[in-house]
């Protein structure tokens, strides 16, 4: 005896309902976003002098506490 429990046919049909696909087809439904290459540039600096900073408080900080 199977412990498994059966029920109905589980697949289905596929629709072929044409009113659910666009005429355009798959591109229609892709956003493309238009940032231009010098947003992230500009984004890709600010993180790395974020990121410079941050060590140099780190360091400042580590070396008064060094000092007490």
């Amino acid at each position: 005896m199977s412990s498994v429990k059966t029920r109905g046919p589980v697949v289905r049909e596929p629709s072929t309902d044409a009113s659910i696909r666009s005429q355009r087809g798959f591109s229609f439904l892709v956003r493309f976003n238009r940032t231009s290459l010098q947003e992230f540039a500009m984004a890709d600096l600010a993180f790395v002098v974020t990121t410079l900073v941050g060590f140099a408080l780190v360091a400042l900080v580590a070396k008064g506490v060094t000092k007490l």
